[in-house]
C-alpha cells in the first residue's frame, strides 16, 4: 500500500495558496481517480482507492503544516506501510513555477512540513516531489508570498507543473522512482506523454 500525502494547511484561508500546493495536487489526483477526500483518519482527509492492484491512500493531513508529522505517523503505524511507500508532495520555492524535482530520499531542508515528518518517522528514506512555486519575488517577504494564491498570469505554468507532477505520480507508484527522476528533475525540461 502506498500512501500520497499532500502538504498544507487546512481552511478556507489557506485553500489556493503557493503553500498549499499539495494539497491542490492531491485534489486533482482524487478527482482525476473519481474519488473523494472524506474520510477523516489519522487526524487527515483521506481517500482509499485500487489502481491495477495496488492499495493507494490519498492523505490531506487536517494538523496544519508544522505539525504534518503527526498525522503521517498514525497513517504509517495504522496502516502498517513503510516509509519507501510514503511520498511526500509539496511546495519549493527554490523551484521554478511548473517544475517539479522528485528524491528517493534525502534531507528536510527549510521546509517545516518536511522536517515535522522527519521528526516524526525519524527516518528521511522515503521519496518526496517537490513542486516549483519560485522563484521569490525582488523584496517580496518569503511568508507573505507563499501564504498568496497564483495570479491568472501564473495559472498556465502552475497547471503544467501540476500536470508533470500526476504522469510522475503514476511511474513512481508503479515503482519507477528512478526513471520519474530521469525525466522530469531536469531543469526547464518539457515532456509530451
Amino acid at each position: 500500500m502506498w500512501a500520497v500525502v499532500g502538504l498544507g494547511n487546512p481552511g478556507r484561508r489557506y485553500s489556493g495558496t503557493r503553500h498549499n500546493i499539495g494539497f491542490s495536487f492531491v485534489r486533482r489526483v482524487a478527482k482525476a481517480w473519481e474519488t473523494r477526500l472524506r474520510k477523516r483518519r489519522f487526524s487527515s482527509k483521506i481517500a482509499e482507492v485500487e489502481k491495477e492492484n495496488e492499495k493507494i491512500m490519498l492523505v490531506l493531513p487536517q494538523t496544519y503544516m508544522n505539525n504534518s508529522g503527526v498525522a503521517v505517523k498514525r497513517i504509517l503505524e495504522g496502516r502498517n506501510i513503510q516509509p519507501e511507500q510514503l511520498l511526500v508532495v509539496y511546495d519549493d520555492l527554490d523551484i521554478p513555477l511548473g517544475e517539479i524535482r522528485i528524491r528517493k530520499r534525502g534531507s528536510a531542508g527549510t521546509h517545516k512540513g518536511m522536517r515535522s515528518i522527519v521528526e516524526e518517522i525519524e527516518t528521511t528514506e522515503f521519496p518526496r516531489m517537490r513542486i516549483g512555486i519560485g522563484p521569490l519575488p525582488h523584496e517580496e517577504d518569503a511568508v507573505e508570498y507563499v501564504l498568496s494564491s497564483f495570479n491568472e498570469k501564473e495559472s498556465g505554468l502552475l497547471e503544467e507543473g501540476l500536470k508533470r507532477a500526476s504522469e510522475a505520480l503514476e511511474m513512481i507508484l508503479a515503482g519507477r522512482v528512478e526513471a520519474a527522476m530521469n525525466t522530469y528533475n531536469q531543469r526547464g525540461k518539457t515532456t509530451t506523454g
